[in-house]
């Protein structure tokens, strides 16, 4: 019985060690900025295994290369274990212009699409009232809410700078005069004498 359990033991730990390779160690090399079909073929014959993760986008660098591993070269480990990448965008990545025209001011639209990660060019001021948000602009083009704009491009918005603008309409109303006959225009204007005033005078004279 003795014998049969020290086997016993033994043989557990011999497959525990070839489950968990254990005394094996494998060094991991870097694959950044690597095709990705390179790093699938120098990891998988390590006998890693490949994932990816995640893309971003680097202008600098060409599509479909390795931005980011998660193990970082040089670390040890034991074969099986997974390595997920990190690859470089086929195409420039595009954010959704939110809902800010003629619904926000020009610090709240700032603000917010620059935690998006729009990129901004400096306001276009336009007739209108001051600070608020008329429209938006790319490459001399305008968008609307929901249209999907590059990262490389720069967001113009268009804000009222507080004055009127000339094409706008006022209508003025002409005053409405009384019409005054000719003959009193001058008694009563021009000679400065009331009419009633000078028949008065004249029959004074008669009597």
């Amino acid at each position: 019985m003795l014998i049969v359990a020290v086997l016993l033991l033994v043989g557990v730990k011999l497959a525990l060690d070839i489950y968990t390779h254990h005394g094996e160690s494998l060094t991991v090399p870097s694959v950044k900025h690597k095709k990705v079909k390179d790093a699938h073929r120098i990891l998988d014959d390590m006998g890693l295994v490949v994932i990816v993760g995640d893309t971003g986008y680097v202008k600098s660098l060409p599509p479909d290369v390795v931005l980011e591993q998660s193990v970082a070269p040089g670390e040890t480990v034991k074969s099986g274990r997974i390595i997920y990448l990190t690859v470089n965008a086929l195409t420039t990545p595009t954010i959704t212009l939110p809902d800010i025209i003629d619904n926000s001011s020009l610090r709240e639209a700032m603000a917010k699409l620059s935690a998006m990660g729009f990129k901004l060019a400096m306001p276009e001021f336009i007739p209108g009232e001051r600070d608020w948000v008329y429209g938006v602009t790319v490459r001399g083009r305008n968008v609307v809410t929901g249209d999907k704009i590059s990262i490389e491009d720069s967001v113009v918005i268009q804000v009222g700078n507080g004055l009127r603008d000339i094409t706008d309409s006022i209508n003025y109303i002409d005053p409405i005069y009384p019409e005054i006959d000719e003959e009193e225009e001058l008694d009563e204007f021009e000679l400065g004498i009331p009419k009633k005033e000078e028949e008065t005078t004249t029959k004074t004279v008669e009597s």
